[in-house]
């Protein structure tokens, strides 16, 4: 291949190795790689069932997934195909396979992604090798692998693993194409973009910007040959992910299963509204009405989780699901700058300088172009994090993580082999003195958590940093300057490496998992979130486990139907889906399912934000009676935030026609009896 575009200098050539030519590399670079990726899998397989069934939402689709074919290529809640989860299927797929092929339960859930994780790692490690080097690629990997939203996220059941793991294959294949303005490596990171929004769909495509204007700046042919490749990519996107779309098209509605999150049945409608458009502009809260909490909503459903390791009455606000500070600081505060932040200022620091220096090159330079993939990345994605209205939680800042491992490596390299010039020196003292003050500042927000560990890698921070400006004056001392840059690799590493051990340590259950060292007071664990885990029903499992209908009960929302499918093996229909908002099942067709017999029970959780009984008055026509409000995920009220139920009618056909009954905490009618 030849040099991989890095431009050298008479004061400090670069000594990097050709890291296309596996023949060429150096002992040590095949040693650190051995370890980098060992070191993330062990890092990541450790302990990996401490989660358990971990978001019990997706848990359960895997479980369906495992037991119905057809259930896992729409990925399906329930194994009898009711309705799907508020997802695309690529990570049920991954997920349903594993637990077909070696049985349903946690560690063939989490395995498969640990393993993406050290997939993730070393393709990163390869694109950034490319661009700076193997020391780079490894600095790369290693940021990435200590990330703690990684550590979080890599060990979860959420699809956020796979998605990442596409963009960064993404990432790789354009710098492939960037080489040697390859049709065939442009169009196979289109593919991985396709599958990518086949994982959360328009999130999967926050790289896309930047992988098309940097091929569109930096590829070696002219511009109307680069017009073509970038069509062909666009192409290859489409049909790697237009296939699915097309299925659900094709496929009968009557056939398949609704299609959460959507208002009419198509997946169209979840890209553009629920899970797209809607999501960014905030017309996809809980209530209804855009961001911020409504009347009535519980600490997890307004974001108010408290601080890791901070006594309960000094605890602050950072954040699981919704109630957010829109703009540029939600990335730096809060929850989501324990799990994303440590490095982020140094890398938008790298960014400017990787642009600064390079700004003479010729527009084919490799550097540059890495710059451009992966600060382009960093600040669109990050952009649009930043200023979401809609449903947010911190963890989606995994989509960022491996553009901020990737510049800081190519920053943090080009400055190095520039450190025979004052950038080059002033440059990566800046970007050591950055990234340590930074983490001094975030463990500082939990300083009751290790504060001796703060002081010491500022003071680190610090040393190295000025040990790097001296190196310039101490030219005979050679290893003055690389002990200084060790110094401070490990005074940035320190602190995501301590919360990412930490978050390894801890189990994550529910839908708002969260980082770190185990909070004081937090409800449910760290992580339980706004939609986490019913409590234990003994009595109503053993009921629906004896069940012999298709559905053995209907309950409101699915994440509610999840908990009851994971703890009695049977299929739970979900009436309105994730929201309890969807429009399914209508009122004619539940009436058509009791009629057939395919429903035993009707199900309402006794159980609200304050684990009160759940008694919202509302008469039934043509019965004197109440009933209760049916509750929603994790113990969430249908009215919830001020929404109202958009099911009430099937609740209130029921109360008019059956008598309930206490089973544990919820309250049961039986269904089985009616005729019509």
């Amino acid at each position: 291949m030849g040099e991989c575009g890095v431009t050298t200098t008479t004061e400090a050539p670069e000594q990097s190795t050709d890291p296309a030519e596996p023949g060429r590399i150096a002992g040590w670079e095949r040693a650190g790689l051995i370890v980098l990726l060992v070191g993330t899998a062990v890092m990541y397989l450790w302990n990996i069932t401490v989660n358990g069934m971990g978001n019990q939402f997706y848990a359960a689709a895997a479980q369906a997934g495992s037991r119905n074919w057809e259930a896992l290529l729409f990925g399906s809640l329930d194994s009898e195909n009711f309705i799907t989860v508020d997802k695309p299927p690529l990570s049920q797929w991954v997920m349903g396979l594993s637990c077909r092929m070696f049985g349903f339960g946690s560690a063939s859930m989490m395995i498969p992604q640990a393993l993406m994780a050290v997939g993730a790692v070393a393709l990163l490690y390869a694109a950034v090798a490319r661009i700076g080097g193997r020391a780079a690629g490894l600095l790369a990997g290693a940021v990435l692998a200590v990330t703690p939203v990684a550590a979080l996220m890599f060990r979860f059941n959420n699809p956020d693993a796979v998605m990442v793991l596409l963009m960064t294959a993404a990432a790789y294949c354009t710098v492939r194409a960037l080489e040697r303005a390859s049709a065939k490596w442009i169009a196979l990171a289109g593919v991985a973009l396709g599958f990518a929004f086949l994982s959360k769909m328009l999130e999967g495509l926050m790289v896309l910007p930047a992988l098309g204007l940097a091929y569109l700046i930096a590829a070696p042919t002219p511009l109307r040959t680069r017009l073509v490749h970038l069509v062909g990519a666009a192409t290859a996107l489409i049909v790697s992910s237009g296939w699915y779309v097309l299925l659900t098209v094709l496929w009968p509605s009557s056939a398949r299963p609704y299609l959460a999150g959507s208002t009419d049945n198509s997946f169209m409608n979840l890209v553009l509204g629920y899970n797209g458009f809607a999501r960014v502009l905030g017309r996809n809260h809980p209530d209804g009405q855009g961001p911020g909490p409504g009347p009535g909503a519980s600490a997890f459903a307004t974001g108010q989780l408290p601080d890791a390791g901070t006594p309960a009455t000094e605890q602050s606000a950072h954040g699981g699901f919704g109630g957010q500070t829109q703009g540029l600081p939600r990335l730096f505060t809060g929850e989501f700058g324990y799990e994303i932040a440590w490095l982020l200022p140094a890398a938008l620091l790298a960014a400017v300088l990787v642009i600064v220096s390079r700004w003479r090159a010729p527009r084919t330079d490799l550097v540059r172009a890495g710059g451009i993939v992966f600060g382009g990345w960093l600040i669109v994605d990050g952009l649009v994090l930043s200023y979401m209205q809609g449903t947010i939680h911190p963890y989606y800042s995994l989509s960022i993580a491996p553009a901020i491992a990737g510049m800081v490596a190519i920053g943090g390299h080009e400055m190095w082999v520039r450190r025979g010039s004052w950038l080059g020196l002033v440059g990566l003292a800046s970007l050591v003195l950055t990234a340590g003050v930074w983490g001094w500042w975030i463990l500082g927000r939990n300083s009751s958590w290790f504060p001796q560990l703060r002081w010491a890698l500022l003071l680190l921070a610090v040393f190295a940093a000025l040990a790097i400006v001296l190196s310039r004056a101490a030219r005979p001392v050679r290893w003055l300057s690389t002990a200084a840059l060790i110094a401070g690799v490990v005074a940035a590493l320190g602190g995501p490496t301590a919360y990412a051990i930490e978050t390894i340590g801890q189990p994550h259950l529910g839908g708002g998992p969260t980082v770190g060292p185990a909070a004081t007071s937090q409800p449910g664990g760290r992580g339980g979130g706004m939609f986490g885990e019913n409590a234990d029903n003994p009595e109503l499992d053993h009921l629906l486990a004896a069940t012999g209908t298709t559905w053995s009960a209907a309950i409101d929302r699915s994440s509610a139907a999840a908990d009851l499918e994971l703890s009695t093996g049977t299929a739970v229909m979900a009436v309105g889906g994730f929201t309890g908002s969807d429009p399914a099942p209508t009122l004619g067709q539940f009436i058509d399912d009791i009629t057939g017999h395919r429903v035993t029970y009707y199900i309402v959780e006794n159980r609200g934000d304050d684990h009160q009984p759940n008694t919202a008055p509302n008469t039934a026509p043509g019965a004197g009676t109440t009933r209760p409000s049916a509750a929603g995920a994790g113990g969430i009220p249908a009215n919830a935030a001020g929404r109202e139920n958009r099911h009430s009618e099937i609740a209130d056909w029921v109360t008019a026609h059956f008598q309930p009954t206490t089973v544990g905490s919820a309250t049961v009618y039986d269904l089985s009896d009616y005729t019509g």
